[in-house]
């Protein structure tokens, strides 16, 4: 069954959305919500979001014009989260429900339809579906969007039905990522990188399936012909300690930690690279560092091929080929020439991927009898 569309035929008569999170953390999922929720209350959208007190989400969210209530859900059957949405869905009387958080799928699913609002659920991660969650997103009357061509594709084959699975581009607010020498010649200066290091970086998890052991050998191949590759890290994890081990003293390779904002990092770098050897459903950090007008190094593998041109904005290369992205930073390093005019290219790639743009084809979307 499909939801049926809002009154009216225009998404201007979208008037009042609920989009429920509860999750504490800063993730892509989280972000991908505090970026949708700003896009449209931009284009005069009444927003408000049911979010953890003290989590990232609401912390993102303060003071800007989404309306924020309290709540949270640490699973599926939380007496606490139940009436926390039950309340949020009195006060505010919304004309869609949207939720990011699979345990938060059958709460929103059933109090949803109880107080009659459409639902439209997102999914972020290419995990194995529960049962009980592939019949909930198969049979009842949602709307399902993946984030990536590749999860849509994912999904499908786990056994949904290949007409209930949307698409909606992963969104970016792009003037939240802007190219920025200063910031380039002062975060350099900060950590004492030499002025001539062509800089690789990495943003994300210290994690195995990132790729990081993969990369940090090629760095040090393409170091031993060329000793301007250097590399910056951004991140940290479960495998931090051991990756901190691979790394020894080694003078080439720059350890920055988490950063709250890695905006003003990619100008630092001179190619991002995302070298991961385990599907990703998307490459976020691929798009903002393109914002950026940096160009990227990304791997063949799930959803990263669609966060940038090959060959335009950037390398695609073989998950863990070593060899392979050895000689891709020894050429980048040895050709500047490229490197600007593949960050040019990558500027306008992403717009796309733009959050108002974006938004405008979610709006739309609610307005949609759907599939």
């Amino acid at each position: 069954m499909a939801v049926k569309p809002l009154s009216g035929s225009g998404a201007g008569k979208i008037r009042r959305i609920l989009w429920v999170g509860t999750n504490p953390g800063g993730g892509g999922t989280e972000t991908h919500m505090v970026t949708m929720l700003q896009a449209l209350a931009s284009a005069g959208v009444e927003t408000h979001a049911l979010v953890h007190p003290g989590g990232r989400i609401a912390g993102a969210l303060s003071g800007t014009p989404v309306k924020l209530q309290g709540g949270i859900f640490h699973n599926s059957a939380d007496p606490g989260g139940l009436r926390a949405l039950d309340r949020a869905l009195r006060v505010t009387r919304p004309d869609a429900v949207v939720g990011s958080f699979s345990k938060e799928y059958w709460p929103l699913a059933l109090l949803a339809r109880l107080h009659g609002h459409p639902l439209v659920l997102f999914r972020h991660m290419d995990l194995r579906l529960r049962p009980a969650t592939r019949w909930l997103l198969s049979r009842w009357p949602l709307r399902l969007v993946a984030i990536s061509r590749y999860l849509q594709r994912r999904l499908v084959e786990q056994g949904l039905p290949a007409g209930r699975v949307e698409y909606l581009p992963n969104p970016l607010i792009s003037g939240n990522f802007v190219r920025d020498p200063e910031a380039r010649r002062k975060l350099r200066s900060q950590l004492g990188i030499p002025e001539d290091a062509f800089l690789a970086g990495y943003v994300g998890a210290w994690h195995r399936g990132k790729g990081i052991f993969a990369l940090a050998d090629a760095v040090d191949a393409a170091h031993a012909r060329d000793p301007r590759v250097h590399a910056l890290w951004l991140g940290g994890g479960p495998h931090e300690e051991t990756f901190r081990q691979r790394l020894g003293n080694r003078a080439w390779h720059w350890l920055a930690g988490w950063q709250e904002d890695p905006a003003p990092w990619y100008s630092a770098m001179d190619v991002l690279a995302l070298p991961s050897i385990e599907p990703d459903t998307f490459g976020r950090v691929c798009v903002e560092a393109q914002a950026c007008g940096t160009p990227v190094l990304g791997s063949d593998l799930g959803g990263i091929p669609e966060t940038f041109a090959p060959g335009r904005s950037g390398i695609l290369l073989p998950p863990g080929d070593i060899p392979a992205w050895t000689g891709a930073l020894q050429h980048l390093a040895g050709d500047a020439g490229l490197r600007q005019a593949l960050g040019c290219t990558g500027i306008e790639e992403v717009r796309h991927f733009e959050a108002r743009q974006v938004a405008g084809q979610f709006l739309a979307m609610l307005n949609d009898p759907g599939p």
